[in-house]
């Protein structure tokens, strides 16, 4: 056990940042004045030393901010009840080109350190050399990928060499200044272990061993390593480590939580990231309340990732939800709130760490956590409601307490109240099904339907952030729907079947009902392991709440296969009569069937529909299906793959013909269009130069001979005057030069007989009306309507 009478340390030895709480030599922090909240005299130390004060601590990283900013920040994070302050060491900014070293400016952390020592606190020294903190490259310099046969972070002869030296020359600068701390070495290295093997678990232990050897004279801390070797102290990191922390591997480690995140950081595109002041508050109360010793605000102050040193995608602003924004000003209510509850427990701390621990419980969600020590008057008492949405009053020993929903009031004499409160959690889980196993290649679509309740602290305070509904998939395409309401529609392509749907949504306080309608456009016909092919979405999170993100992917979603149109097989004169239809006008709804009636045109030339003004969707001509049509999926030259759709003539009947639109996205019928198709007219070009043609020539005898008279090339051609030409057909003509040009549908000539008219029905939410009469033919209008129409009749 290591005891030190002068100095606070702490050190972390994880595989990724290095921490240490720092003094200068032979001096402590001094007394704390009246309402400091600290604890005169009081060291952090390790084992049962730890228990003798409350350490709040704040992540303030000095590259991000610069050395002018300094004694503000560390005065206001004093002012807010801090009494640690918790930093990374930069390798890459300290060591840009291999043993060229940089401390000057915002990289001097040893003048940083010293004005924490100034502001009477810890600090915390997450030496790394690799500390992720959404810095480029995760602090590790460029230089150290050119090096032989290296492997970050495993059991590589090259990297532990540059890595010891490092660490080694970091802590002989905190040893030459006099200087001690609270140390983390690594960082989060659990997420990758697996990943090395055996490099991996033996990397750990030579990077325990490593830091050990430095002697510095305080503990160690790997964070997030629930193995952690002795003495190395392994740490919480999370929202909730009162909940989901297991606790230390030794009943000697004192309990820590080494980041507390005050929301999230952002990376481009990204909505704003929450996490309400209650939320955190009520967090750490529970930590305390079970046994805590120190909670670290990761950040307290995010600052600015100045020039190019965030990582990949990262925002040049740094967790713009702490305490102390970027620009070092108070966020209000988070900064104040937490000073109060800084205060309130430090009002306990006697009781906390002297007394007997206790549990009671109260009730289904109700419990008293509580210390007192017998035959005295020292006691405190956590009331905890741990409901989300009731409030409810309970009775501790003889005294009725009011307590809000999930909260926690903090009774610093077991009698008076200090209420702490945050909000929502989503409900049942159970994950979605992949869109293959789901549909069975028996339609196109598929609904994913769950439900999220919010109560008014769930809700964005600022009316300047809106909730943010986040849905990675693996194909093909995806429209989505919150309350009945069409948000938007996502897909990928044939090079990347998947995308990430992300839209600002709109969201009540209540019930509200999501709706994803997830479509394949085919099956895969190509490739290794067909049969494991998967589509669908992936994960489905909400963002920018005043409680966070909330992960929905396991929330009971329920799964429908088909449209209710489809079931109803609208797309026939039968089934069209089993639902109502109202007359169109304008744009229409997303998921809306829309008919009409169009005459057959004359003669026998090809037909075609072009799909001017839609989305994407389905045709269907006197009940058989032409096809999907996609509009909307332009190409790089910003137009669609394909415009014009062939109907047959076998599906045409004399007279009048059944056509039924079915169109996922909000859009317009009117410019639809039914055209015929002509090829056959010639565009060459002939000059005395040309050659006769081909027909010319024949070969007899293995002797190339003319046929007849050779004739001067002449070109004439024919053109229809009732004929709209778009495109010249060509035809090739042998051993002579000509200009061909392509045929694709969409280039040739076109006959428009029509114009088609709107009429809209809305598939599971309205739907609407139809199309205005083209040529001579007499159009009916009519408009699907709701879904309580479509499954009741």
């Amino acid at each position: 056990m290591v005891v030190l009478s002068r100095v606070l340390l702490l050190a972390l030895v994880f595989l990724v940042a290095s921490a240490t709480l720092v003094h200068a030599k032979g001096k402590k922090p001094a007394p704390e004045e009246e309402g400091d909240q600290g604890d005169e005299g009081d060291e952090l130390v390790p084992h049962d030393q730890w228990k003798t004060a409350a350490f709040f601590s704040g992540s303030i990283h000095y590259p991000r901010s610069t050395v002018e900013m300094w004694p503000d920040l560390l005065k206001k994070a004093k002012q807010g009840g801090l009494n640690v302050i918790e930093t990374y060491v930069f390798w890459n900014l300290h060591e840009p080109v291999k043993g060229k070293f940089n401390f000057e400016g915002n990289a001097d952390v040893v003048k940083f350190i010293r004005l924490v020592q100034e502001h009477k606190m810890y600090v915390t020294l997450r030496v790394g050399p690799f500390i992720q903190a959404e810095w480029n490259h995760g602090g590790l310099p460029y230089w150290l990928r050119e090096e032989p046969d290296i492997i970050f972070r495993s059991d590589n002869p090259s990297y532990k060499h540059h890595m010891e030296a490092f660490v080694t020359k970091i802590i002989a600068m905190m040893k030459h200044e006099k200087l001690f701390a609270h140390r983390e070495i690594e960082n989060e290295y659990t997420h990758v272990q697996l990943a090395y093997k055996e490099l991996g678990n033996s990397y750990v232990q030579w990077a325990a061993n490593m830091a050990l050897s430095q002697n510095a004279g305080v503990p160690w801390i790997m964070c997030k390593q629930k193995d952690a070797p002795d003495p190395v102290i392994n740490t919480c990191n999370g929202r909730h480590c009162g909940d989901t922390f297991t606790g230390p591997n030794k009943p000697h480690k004192p309990t820590l939580w080494t980041e507390n995140w005050t929301a999230q950081y952002r990376v481009f595109g990204d909505p704003p990231s929450q996490r309400s002041a209650e939320d955190i508050a009520f967090s750490v109360a529970r930590f305390f309340s079970k046994d805590g010793t120190l909670t670290n605000y990761y950040m307290y102050h995010g600052g600015t990732n100045f020039g190019r040193t965030s990582a990949v995608f990262t925002t040049t602003r740094y967790y713009d939800e702490a305490p102390l924004d970027e620009y070092g000003l108070q966020r209000e209510p988070k900064w104040g709130h937490l000073k109060d509850l800084h205060r309130a427990l430090n009002l306990c701390k006697k009781p906390l760490f002297a007394g007997t621990p206790g549990v009671q419980r109260l009730g289904k969600e109700t419990e008293a956590r509580f210390y007192e020590r017998p035959g005295t008057d020292m006691c405190v008492a956590f009331l905890a409601n741990n409901h989300s949405t009731i409030e409810t009053t309970v009775n501790w020993r003889g005294q009725e307490y009011f307590l809000p929903p999930h909260s926690i009031s903090i009774l610093p004499d077991c009698k008076t109240v200090n209420p702490f409160q945050p909000s929502c959690k989503p409900s049942q889980r159970q994950e979605t099904t992949g869109t293959y196993h789901l549909l069975k290649d028996a339609t196109d679509y598929g609904w994913f339907t769950s439900s999220l309740e919010l109560g008014p602290y769930d809700l964005p305070m600022k009316e300047s952030i809106c909730p943010v509904l986040r849905i990675p998939s693996l194909g093909h395409a995806m429209s989505v729907f919150v309350n009945g309401e069409y948000v938007g529609t996502e897909h990928g392509s044939h090079a990347e079947k998947g995308f990430v749907f992300e839209r600002p949504v709109t969201f009540k306080q209540g019930v509200n009902h999501i709706s994803l309608l997830c479509m394949t456009v085919g099956l895969p016909d190509s490739g290794a392991y067909m049969e494991h092919r998967y589509a669908g979405p992936r994960s489905i999170t909400v963002l920018g709440l005043n409680t966070g993100t909330i992960d929905l992917s396991q929330n009971g979603w329920g799964h429908r296969v088909g449209l209710n149109g489809e079931n109803l097989q609208v797309f026939t004169k039968m089934g069209a009569q089993k639902v109502q239809w109202t007359k169109a006008a304008g744009k229409g709804r997303a998921l809306t069937w829309y008919k009409t009636n169009f005459e057959a045109p004359e003669g026998k030339e090809p037909v075609a529909i072009r799909m001017a003004g839609m989305g994407k969707g389905m045709v269907w001509v006197n009940g058989q299906s032409i096809g999907r049509y996609w509009m909307s999926f332009l190409s790089p030259l910003g137009q669609p793959t394909q415009s014009e759709y062939h109907i047959p003539r076998a599906f045409i009947t004399p007279g009048q013909n059944f056509l039924v639109v079915l169109e996922e996205q909000e859009a317009d019928p009117k410019d639809i269009e039914i055209l015929t198709v002509n090829r056959d007219t010639i565009c060459a070009i002939s000059t005395e130069m040309h050659p006769p043609h081909v027909k010319s020539w024949e070969r007899k005898g293995g002797e190339l001979k003319t046929v007849g008279p050779v004739s001067e090339p002449v070109l004439s051609s024919s053109v229809q005057t009732s004929k709209r030409l778009l495109l010249w057909t060509l035809q090739a003509l042998a051993l002579l030069r000509a200009c061909v040009e392509p045929t694709n549908l969409a280039n040739a000539t076109l006959r428009q007989p029509g114009r088609l008219l709107k009429s809209i029905a809305w598939d599971g939410l309205h739907v609407q009306s139809l199309w205005t009469p083209s040529f001579s033919s007499k159009l009916i209008l009519a408009q699907i309507s709701t879904s309580r129409h479509l499954l009741s009749k």
